[in-house]
Protein backbone atom coordinates (compact mmCIF):
# COMPACT_ATOMS: atom_id res chain seq x y z
CA UNK A 1 0.00 0.00 0.00
CA UNK A 2 1.53 3.69 -0.89
CA UNK A 3 2.67 5.78 2.43
CA UNK A 4 0.20 8.41 1.19
CA UNK A 5 -2.40 6.27 0.87
CA UNK A 6 -5.50 6.89 3.03
CA UNK A 7 -6.95 4.37 5.39
CA UNK A 8 -9.52 3.88 8.22
CA UNK A 9 -10.21 1.01 10.56
CA UNK A 10 -12.57 0.75 13.29
CA UNK A 11 -13.21 -1.38 16.37
CA UNK A 12 -16.48 -1.47 18.25
CA UNK A 13 -15.59 -2.38 22.21
CA UNK A 14 -17.86 -3.25 24.49
CA UNK A 15 -18.15 -1.19 27.90
CA UNK A 16 -15.38 -2.96 29.53
CA UNK A 17 -12.19 -2.13 31.12
CA UNK A 18 -10.43 -5.34 29.28
CA UNK A 19 -11.46 -3.03 25.87
CA UNK A 20 -8.62 -0.49 26.66
CA UNK A 21 -5.87 -3.64 26.35
CA UNK A 22 -7.74 -4.77 23.29
CA UNK A 23 -7.99 -1.38 21.66
CA UNK A 24 -3.67 -0.70 22.23
CA UNK A 25 -3.01 -4.06 20.63
CA UNK A 26 -5.03 -3.65 17.93
CA UNK A 27 -4.05 0.06 17.11
CA UNK A 28 0.06 -1.63 17.52
CA UNK A 29 -1.00 -4.46 14.68
CA UNK A 30 -2.62 -1.49 12.22
CA UNK A 31 0.00 0.71 12.72
CA UNK A 32 2.67 -1.86 12.14
CA UNK A 33 0.96 -3.14 8.69
CA UNK A 34 1.07 0.32 7.61
CA UNK A 35 4.78 0.89 8.47
CA UNK A 36 3.76 3.40 11.04
CA UNK A 37 5.86 1.70 13.66
CA UNK A 38 7.73 5.49 14.62
CA UNK A 39 3.91 6.20 15.84
CA UNK A 40 3.43 3.13 17.79
CA UNK A 41 4.50 4.19 21.10
CA UNK A 42 2.49 7.50 21.60
CA UNK A 43 -0.58 6.32 19.64
CA UNK A 44 -0.86 3.51 21.75
CA UNK A 45 -0.46 5.97 25.15
CA UNK A 46 -3.17 8.30 23.00
CA UNK A 47 -5.55 5.10 21.82
CA UNK A 48 -5.92 3.93 25.57
CA UNK A 49 -6.57 7.37 27.54
CA UNK A 50 -9.37 8.09 24.55
CA UNK A 51 -10.72 4.52 25.31
CA UNK A 52 -10.23 4.12 28.95
CA UNK A 53 -12.30 7.64 28.72
CA UNK A 54 -15.12 6.20 26.58
CA UNK A 55 -15.23 2.52 29.33
CA UNK A 56 -14.62 4.07 32.28
CA UNK A 57 -17.38 7.51 32.55
CA UNK A 58 -19.92 6.04 29.98
CA UNK A 59 -22.29 3.19 30.24
CA UNK A 60 -22.96 2.34 26.48
CA UNK A 61 -20.51 0.57 23.93
CA UNK A 62 -17.92 2.30 22.15
CA UNK A 63 -15.48 2.22 19.70
CA UNK A 64 -12.18 3.21 18.81
CA UNK A 65 -11.77 4.81 15.07
CA UNK A 66 -8.39 4.87 13.77
CA UNK A 67 -7.28 6.82 10.30
CA UNK A 68 -4.37 8.16 7.74
CA UNK A 69 -5.26 11.06 5.83
CA UNK A 70 -3.41 13.47 3.83
CA UNK A 71 -0.12 12.35 6.10
CA UNK A 72 -1.96 12.50 9.72
CA UNK A 73 -3.15 9.95 11.72
CA UNK A 74 -5.93 10.41 13.34
CA UNK A 75 -6.77 8.40 16.51
CA UNK A 76 -10.74 8.82 18.43
CA UNK A 77 -12.92 7.15 20.40
CA UNK A 78 -16.68 7.69 20.45
CA UNK A 79 -19.24 6.78 23.14
CA UNK A 80 -23.07 6.97 23.61
CA UNK A 81 -23.15 10.22 26.09
CA UNK A 82 -23.43 13.04 24.57
CA UNK A 83 -22.13 15.28 27.59
CA UNK A 84 -18.62 17.18 26.46
CA UNK A 85 -15.16 15.80 28.64
CA UNK A 86 -13.71 17.77 30.99
CA UNK A 87 -11.08 20.37 29.98
CA UNK A 88 -8.09 18.98 30.63
CA UNK A 89 -6.35 20.19 33.54
CA UNK A 90 -2.35 21.28 33.29
CA UNK A 91 -0.74 18.46 35.20
CA UNK A 92 0.97 20.78 37.62
CA UNK A 93 -2.30 21.86 38.76
CA UNK A 94 -3.21 18.09 39.02
CA UNK A 95 -0.78 17.50 41.21
CA UNK A 96 -1.17 20.14 43.46
CA UNK A 97 -4.75 18.89 44.06
CA UNK A 98 -3.80 15.77 44.56
CA UNK A 99 -5.49 14.07 41.98
CA UNK A 100 -4.89 10.37 40.90
CA UNK A 101 -7.27 10.30 38.01
CA UNK A 102 -8.40 12.97 35.87
CA UNK A 103 -4.77 13.41 33.83
CA UNK A 104 -5.88 11.26 30.64
CA UNK A 105 -7.07 14.17 28.55
CA UNK A 106 -3.82 15.98 29.77
CA UNK A 107 -1.78 13.69 28.10
CA UNK A 108 -3.70 13.60 25.20
CA UNK A 109 -3.42 17.31 24.58
CA UNK A 110 0.89 17.28 25.44
CA UNK A 111 1.60 14.35 23.15
CA UNK A 112 -0.68 15.04 20.22
CA UNK A 113 -0.31 17.30 17.77
CA UNK A 114 -3.87 19.00 17.71
CA UNK A 115 -7.06 17.21 19.82
CA UNK A 116 -10.71 17.79 20.07
CA UNK A 117 -14.07 16.61 20.45
CA UNK A 118 -17.50 16.64 18.78
CA UNK A 119 -21.00 15.78 19.75
CA UNK A 120 -22.79 13.23 17.23
CA UNK A 121 -26.36 12.26 16.44
CA UNK A 122 -27.71 9.82 13.82
CA UNK A 123 -30.72 7.98 12.72
CA UNK A 124 -31.47 8.76 17.02
CA UNK A 125 -28.31 7.64 18.24
CA UNK A 126 -26.28 10.50 20.76
CA UNK A 127 -22.69 10.47 21.52
CA UNK A 128 -19.41 12.11 21.16
CA UNK A 129 -15.93 11.77 19.09
CA UNK A 130 -13.45 12.43 21.20
CA UNK A 131 -10.12 12.44 18.83
CA UNK A 132 -6.43 13.71 18.37
CA UNK A 133 -3.93 13.60 15.44
CA UNK A 134 -0.43 12.68 15.09
CA UNK A 135 1.91 13.66 12.35
CA UNK A 136 2.24 10.96 9.80
CA UNK A 137 4.65 12.25 7.41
Amino acid sequence: MPENESWEYSLSIPNDPRAVTVSRRTLRLILTVHGLIRLVDVAELLAAELVANAVLHTKGPAALRVGRAAGVLRIGAWDADPRPPEPPLPFDRAAELGLEEGRGLALVRACSDLWGWQPLSREGSRGKYVWCELDAA
